[in-house]
């Protein structure tokens, strides 16, 4: 018997994810299984947090040095997306040594920077010789972002776009150029179920991952039409966010405040998505969906041997 909130029922087999549906332990996997963006972590300062400002310093260290803010871009992960808190880097990709000797409470920093990783463990003792720059430097001219941990009672994951004024940190997951189609199904609860059921865990928060979630989910075949009617889901929610400036992205998605607008947006979004699987929208409880995509999964993997 597998058993679903207060029903029931009898099935051939429950596997390791608690479902009807084949034994399957799902690989964490560098690429894809479906024809979609690449997605990718943010960029890992490894710096001591020498190349970090934090929003007290901002001010201050703009006065007395205002050339600086050339060169200080606003720093994005997980908690300050969800949670719209300001945080700052030096982001100092194409900076001459010339510019760098002009700006001393920069240099300072970057001094600082390059001792630390001297004095740091092996792997980053190698990036002293280039101490004013992050150990990655990926900066899109847009992106999606997806919070690597989010609170285990939001429906969905907030996930929405970026810029280059913004810089991803290591603390989020980024899918560059990303269209309204791949934010709408990465919204839809078909993707939400599946992130529930297959993702890892710190302490009871979701923890997203590129490797076992994304790049194993599979993706539906839609007709133009589906997929037309799935970028409009998207934009929608994004519009019923924007009727609410003043409120976190934590604050839309709480389940006890999350406004009208946006829940019906994204509900919207869900029966769109799940036409493009050929699910029926009346019926087919998460579990059903869930057994879905690992039926399409277990094809998926079988087609490339």
């Amino acid at each position: 018997m597998l058993y679903e909130e207060s029903t029931y029922k009898k099935v051939n087999n429950i596997n390791a994810y608690l479902l009807d549906a084949p034994n399957i332990l799902l690989k964490s996997i560098s690429n894809p299984l479906c024809a979609i963006p690449k997605m990718t972590t943010g960029n890992r300062p490894a710096d001591g947090g020498h190349l970090i400002i934090e929003k007290d310093q901002f001010q201050e260290f703009i006065k007395k040095e205002p050339k600086d803010q050339k060169w200080i871009k606003r720093l994005m992960g997980a908690r300050e997306y969800l949670h719209n808190e300001d945080r700052y880097c030096l982001w100092l990709v194409g900076i001459t040594p010339k510019e760098l000797h002009q700006m001393p409470l920069v240099l300072q920093r970057v001094e600082e920077c390059k001792e630390d990783r001297i004095n740091g463990a092996k792997d980053r003792q190698k990036l002293a010789e280039t101490p004013w720059l992050f150990r990655e430097q990926k900066n899109p001219s847009n992106y999606l972002i997806v919070p690597n941990t989010s609170s285990e009672r939001r429906r969905y994951i907030p996930i929405g776009y970026l810029d280059q004024n913004t810089i991803p940190s290591n603390s989020a997951t980024i899918i560059p150029n990303a269209t309204l189609y791949e934010l709408g199904i990465l919204s839809s609860n078909m993707h939400m179920a599946w992130m529930r059921t297959v993702a890892g865990r710190l302490e009871m928060r979701y923890r997203y991952s590129a490797k076992i979630v994304y790049n194993n989910f599979p993706w539906p075949n839609p007709t133009d039409k589906q997929k037309t009617k799935i970028e409009k889901t998207a934009q929608a929610i994004l519009d019923a966010r924007a009727l609410y400036p003043d409120s976190s992205l934590a604050d839309l998605y709480d389940p006890l405040t999350m406004p009208k607008e946006l829940l019906k947006a994204h509900q919207d979004n869900d029966r769109a998505v799940m036409e493009a699987y050929g699910l029926p929208v009346k019926g087919t409880t998460e579990s059903d969906a869930v057994a879905h995509l690992f039926k399409m999964y277990e094809k998926l993997t079988a087609d490339k041997g």
